[in-house]
């Protein structure tokens, strides 16, 4: 009897006592970081589809900005809430000639089968989204959004219609040119040759609005802007730029045009590019200079060619360091067009893995940063679901109202 109670206690015991197994219970967030995490947050610009053909290169594993200068990648969207976007299908420009321009369209197209690659090797983890719609679904259902964008129309060369190819592929939101001058806009940054978009370039608008497609007017030069404002049926964007009052930049938007950007209902998402004037030294710009025209943006590197290329750039780091912006100078971009154009007219766009990153914000892991500091600066949570997601949703919809309406007889 006395043996039998002796098992019974040391079975109560063993009960009670925890699994030497057991993980320790993870702290909990703090409430900014909560808030952020529950929010559906969309970046409007991810060159992240750039890495997806580099070789031994996963979106599945934890990479880091120091050791291969990548962005995004799944861990570090899950540690910093970040749910998905606009993937970019990215063409560097080139000369306008036909047998360019065929190339440009055949590695716009490979750029976007990487894509919905991604998507389909893991669909445990990322979905593809076509309507506005979509993107809470996603989330809800623990994947990350993956919509597709297309930075520069060149690809398309002289036909707009080809644009009816990549929407088919998942693009719903398009720019025109991009640093330099093509067949459809001026850039900001080149100069001018058709006073804003060209007769080819209305065309492609109306393309775009016939499909559902919004206008992305980041990269090209104020009169484009104007044009699509004045001939668009829907509300246009500015996927990833910042505001001029802050740095005098031809990428960046002045008041004025941000004031008739949020009155035609569009929305800027505000990026972590032009945010700051800065001057690097001619050494570092020599330096990355001739890094640039030995390993061109439009060249899949090797494995080798790869190795060689990181450690070429850590070289330039250590010997020509980076005068960098901080995170006080993004939030003076995106407080400041909050300001000017409202809270229904302004996101996030930062140019994750396509030249973004500041102190502070090296990555997609410091996002919960920007969520902390609207809610600092007095934003409601309705106020930063809008600016994560809720705006850029709203201009999809409406692009997408105007499809079906142009689709009535």
């Amino acid at each position: 009897m006395r043996r039998r109670l002796l098992l019974s206690a040391a079975v109560v015991l063993l009960a009670a006592a925890p699994a030497c197994s057991a993980k320790p219970a993870k702290p909990p967030l703090d409430p900014a970081t909560a808030l952020h995490m529950r929010l559906l947050t969309l970046d409007t610009h991810l060159d992240t589809p750039a890495s997806l053909v580099l070789p031994g290169w996963s979106i599945m594993d934890a990479h880091t900005v120091k050791d291969d200068a990548t962005q995004v990648d799944l861990p570090r969207m899950k540690r910093g809430g970040l749910d998905g976007g606009f993937w970019a299908i990215y063409t560097p420009q080139g000369p306008l000639d036909a047998e360019s321009t065929r190339k440009a369209r055949d590695f716009a197209v490979m750029r976007g089968v990487a894509i919905r690659e991604m998507v389909a090797a893991h669909p445990d983890s990322f979905a593809l989204a076509s309507k506005a719609a979509d993107a809470a679904a996603i989330k809800a259902s623990g994947k990350r959004v993956v919509y597709l964008s297309i930075e520069n129309a060149w690809p398309l060369g002289d036909d707009p219609t080809l644009l009816r190819s990549f929407y088919a592929m998942g693009v719903r939101i398009s720019g025109f040119a991009h640093f330099r001058t093509n067949q459809f806009a001026d850039s900001s940054t080149d100069a001018a040759r058709w006073d804003g978009l060209s007769p080819l370039g209305v065309q492609l608008l109306a393309e775009m609005n016939r499909l559902g497609v919004v206008a992305d007017l980041s990269h090209s030069s104020d009169r484009a802007l104007d044009d699509a404002l004045r001939l668009s049926k829907a509300p246009v964007l500015l996927t990833h730029s910042g505001c001029k009052a802050v740095f005098d930049h031809p990428r960046n938007i002045d008041d004025v045009h941000l004031k008739a950007l949020a009155a035609a209902g569009g929305v800027i998402q505000i990026n972590s590019v032009y945010v700051k004037g800065l001057k690097q030294s001619p050494e570092r710009e020599a330096a990355l200079k001739a890094m640039g025209a030995k390993y061109p943006e439009d060249h899949i590197m090797s494995g080798s060619e790869r190795k060689d290329f990181l450690a070429a750039r850590r070289a330039i780091e250590v010997q020509f360091p980076a005068v960098r912006a901080g995170f006080e100078d993004v939030m003076a971009n995106l407080l400041h067009a909050l300001k000017v154009a409202g809270v229904d007219h302004v996101g996030i766009g930062l140019d994750w893995d396509g030249g973004g990153g500041v102190t502070g914000l090296e990555d997609v892991v410091d996002l919960p940063k920007l969520t902390a500091a609207l809610l600092a600066a007095g934003y409601t949570e309705a106020d930063i679901a809008k600016i994560w997601s809720g705006n850029v949703l709203r201009v999809l919809a409406a692009a997408e109202a105007e499809a079906a309406k142009e689709a009535k007889p």
